[in-house]
This record gives structure tokens, C-alpha cells and sequence, in this order.
């Protein structure tokens, strides 16, 4: 498994809803910050990309990067931080 951060801006047409059902369908999630999701999955990042983009408008963004090595963070909940222990420990980094 791989971890990938997700993050985005939905801009005139906000359908949230969408969007957040496709990450949760990953399984593995956590959403540390508010525009921000954490997934752990054998894909690529081209094809999560696909994959959220189906529920995404033309004038969205969207970045997918793969978490490798190091990570240090400040302020999330007892909650993800627990998660990001676990799957750092868990996931090839």
C-alpha cells in the first residue's frame, strides 16, 4: 500500500458530497486538515486522480501526491495523528 495526499479546491459548483464518497471509498482514509485527505491504496496517483475527477467540475483542482520518507505535522486531532502513526508504520514510505 501507498500513501497519497489529496487535496483540493472546489470552486463554483461545490458538490463535496461526491467527492468525499469517492475518497472514503478507498477504505483507508483521514482527512487531517479541512481541504485535505490522506488515503492508503495500491493505486497510482494518475489513477486516484482519474478517479476523483469523475466527481470534480472543469474549473476544480485537484493535486494527488504520494507520501514517502519523512512527515512531522502540527495541530491535527489525537484522531489523525493516531491514523498517520499507524499507517506510516503500516505503508511502504
Amino acid at each position: 500500500m501507498k500513501l497519497y495526499q489529496i487535496t483540493y479546491d472546489l470552486r463554483k459548483q461545490r458538490d463535496y458530497q461526491s467527492l468525499f464518497e469517492r475518497i472514503k471509498a478507498y477504505g483507508t482514509w483521514c482527512r487531517p486538515l479541512e481541504s485535505t485527505w490522506i488515503i492508503a491504496t495500491t493505486q497510482t496517483a494518475a489513477q486516484v486522480r482519474d478517479n476523483l475527477k469523475l466527481a470534480m467540475d472543469a474549473d476544480d483542482g485537484l493535486l494527488v501526491t504520494r507520501l514517502q520518507g519523512d512527515a512531522a505535522w502540527y495541530g491535527l486531532s489525537a484522531k489523525a495523528t493516531e491514523w498517520l502513526k499507524n499507517q506510516y508504520g503500516r505503508c511502504q514510505v
